[in-house]
């Protein structure tokens, strides 16, 4: 897989963004500024490995948010589709839109990938730890959905 966009490095400030969540209401990263945010990017809404992936964040938010951090997901699809999968996931923390895929390519997480024979850019699975001073604190590309988050919480020991 060739990444079309830079990776982000540790220590290095993380990107700003404002982008819609599933409401419509504009989540800025500046505004969180003071607790640590992990950011997930996720190709596409109701895809096997997303909904993976989404269900496992849910299932463990409680033990990321006592441990002080914000959760946000990122993915290039319209804010209705975030709603429907939200709701139809029951998913509790924000799901943001970013439809031109431009946080995306500022944060690494755009590049070539092969998806059942045809090869293609697009979104790369991606998470990002973000300090509460706004620098990347951890970051892994190509992320495997399953036991993910366990993975997560064992490097950040939560």
């Amino acid at each position: 897989m060739i990444n079309t966009s830079e990776e982000l490095e540790v220590g290095q400030p993380a990107p700003d963004f404002a982008l819609p969540d599933a409401a419509g209401t504009t989540v800025r990263l500046s505004d969180l500024r003071g607790a640590p945010v992990i950011i997930y990017f996720y190709p596409a809404a109701f895809t096997p490995g997303c909904t993976t992936e989404a269900c496992d964040f849910r299932d463990n938010l409680g033990s990321l948010q006592g441990a002080g951090y914000t959760v946000l997901g990122i993915s290039p699809d319209p804010v209705s589709k975030l709603a429907q999968f939200a709701d139809a996931e029951q998913l509790s923390f924000p799901l943001l839109s970013d439809e031109d895929a431009e946080v995306a390519k500022a944060w690494g997480a755009w590049g070539q990938k092969t998806v059942n024979g045809r090869t293609f850019d697009g979104l790369i699975r991606s998470t990002v730890v973000v300090d509460a001073d706004g620098r990347v604190s951890a970051v892994e590309y190509s992320v495997d959905p399953n036991g993910h988050v366990a993975r997560l919480r064992e490097s950040l020991g939560i």
